[in-house]
């Protein structure tokens, strides 16, 4: 392919290993997004009615703030990075140097389709990667604003964005890069992975899962409605970490329904299909398929639906069967499923049943229980008494595990993420301990000792 040839070309120069490049380079960048902000909105609006506020909030703005955190830092984070030296090797100074993998390829996808491209491209080039930026198909009008502002802030040697489908994906993979970083379902995670491994590639793999929230009987019942329907309705419920299905205890179930009945009213209004806060599933494909899951639901809320405008209401759905099409992986939108559960063995039933879920988050006021449903259960972040803020903190790394992810970023994370660790030790020459050479004539039981110098 010749753009990577180009790009590869262009790392082997040694100019991306300039911070003050890097840096001049996303100080262009971040110019470039603020003058176009309005524009971008008009973008994902365009492709599915995403509210502004949504696309400022977390879309823009998010990519603005890891802009503007990068941009202070990156001088920081590039520097080698002292360490403290083992005694057997004195004396020396230790070392991690931050070096650049080379060209990168980052797929982004369709539900978050300016902030998931754009954040993970910002790290690369802040660590010295060339980038391909693959947008997703599904949001052509976000994926073109995307190109336009790519091509004005970098060469293609550099950084650039190839645009089409599942074929141009296809022909992207078949490419051997010195990362990949995928965001999107684990069904299209495991080929990028099986991809990546004939070349032995490092992946970070975004995915998904089926998230659970559990809300026992001593929960604040009407504040935990509240933050549920925000989190799960953000973005029409396609949401990577929003609330997949809720598990809430028997003695509390009718109280919690009526007050996220109440609050999905408050939020949206009494037509919420006129609402301008609420957006619109991606496309046809997918608000089909959505249709499918709720056949044969018994609907407690919602459920309407309008074929020409790809919309379906915010719908609450009562104890669909495990073995249901609703209950069979991710959602990934406006339906929650509710089930009761009467003891922690339920609990237990029901998040083993999913394997390892990109999120998870407990409304309670007891600790203990808190404290327990953390430990016991993997899941690759949550939130206590709130839904989806764990994304928020730059500070905090983001990622799955298992079946959910590989790999984590955000902030400092992100940069790390796409620098290779290179370990160095720099030895003095004015000593040079005899010991370690042949012929070996130190007594073994010494020999055993030296472990306490490690």
């Amino acid at each position: 392919m010749e753009v990577l040839e180009k790009q590869r070309e262009f790392f082997a120069s040694q100019k991306t290993k300039d911070v003050a490049f890097r840096k001049k380079t996303l100080q262009r960048l971040q110019k470039e997004i603020t003058l176009r902000e309005d524009a971008i909105a008009e973008a994902i609006y365009k492709d599915f009615k995403k509210p502004k506020f949504e696309t400022l909030a977390a879309e823009t703005q998010f990519v603005l703030a890891e802009l503007r955190t990068t941009i202070k830092k990156i001088k920081y984070w590039a520097s080698p990075e002292r360490k403290s030296a083992s005694l057997l090797n004195w004396p020396s100074s230790d070392w991690i140097y931050k070096e650049p993998y080379g060209a990168v390829l980052v797929i982004a996808p369709w539900n978050y389709p300016f902030q998931l491209a754009f954040a993970p491209l910002i790290s690369a080039i802040a660590a010295g990667n060339t980038v391909v930026l693959k947008p997703s198909e599904a949001t052509p009008h976000t994926s073109a604003i995307t190109a336009e502002i790519i091509n004005t802030v970098f060469e293609p040697e550099h950084a650039t964005v190839i645009e089409g489908g599942v074929e141009v994906s296809q022909r992207l993979l078949n490419e051997q890069w010195d990362y990949i970083f995928f965001t999107g379902s684990s069904r299209v995670g495991q080929i990028v992975y099986e991809s990546a491994a004939k070349h032995l590639t490092p992946v970070t793999l975004e995915l998904g899962g089926k998230n659970p929230t559990i809300i026992d009987e001593t929960a604040a019942i009407n504040l935990a409605a509240k933050r549920i329907v925000w989190g799960k309705f953000l973005n029409a419920g396609q949401t990577c970490i929003a609330t997949d299905y809720i598990l809430v205890h028997t003695n509390v179930k009718a109280k919690l329904i009526e007050a996220l009945k109440q609050h999905i009213t408050k939020c949206y209004g009494e037509n919420i299909q006129e609402s301008s806060d609420y957006a619109r599933t991606v496309n046809a494909e997918h608000y089909n398929n959505l249709k499918t899951m709720l056949e044969g639901q018994e609907i407690l809320f919602g459920g309407e639906c309008n074929d020409k405008d790809n919309y379906l209401a915010p719908t609450l759905v009562n104890e669909p069967s495990l073995d249901s099409k609703l209950m069979h992986g991710e959602i990934f939108g406006p339906i929650l499923p509710i089930i009761a559960y009467e003891t922690e063995a339920d609990i237990r039933k029901h998040i083993l049943n999913y394997g390892k879920p990109l999120a998870t988050y407990v409304f309670s006021k007891r600790k203990k229980f808190q404290e327990k449903i953390l430990n016991s259960y993997s899941f690759g972040g949550g939130a206590i008494n709130d839904t989806v803020i764990q994304i928020t903190n730059k500070n905090l790394p983001f990622g799955g595990v298992g079946a959910s992810g590989i790999g984590a970023y955000h902030g400092r994370l992100s940069f790390d993420m796409f620098s290779h660790q290179k370990a160095i030790i720099k030895k003095a020459n004015w000593f040079d301990a005899p010991l370690r050479y042949p012929p070996y004539n130190l007594p073994m039981q010494l020999v055993k000792k030296i472990k306490h110098l490690f």
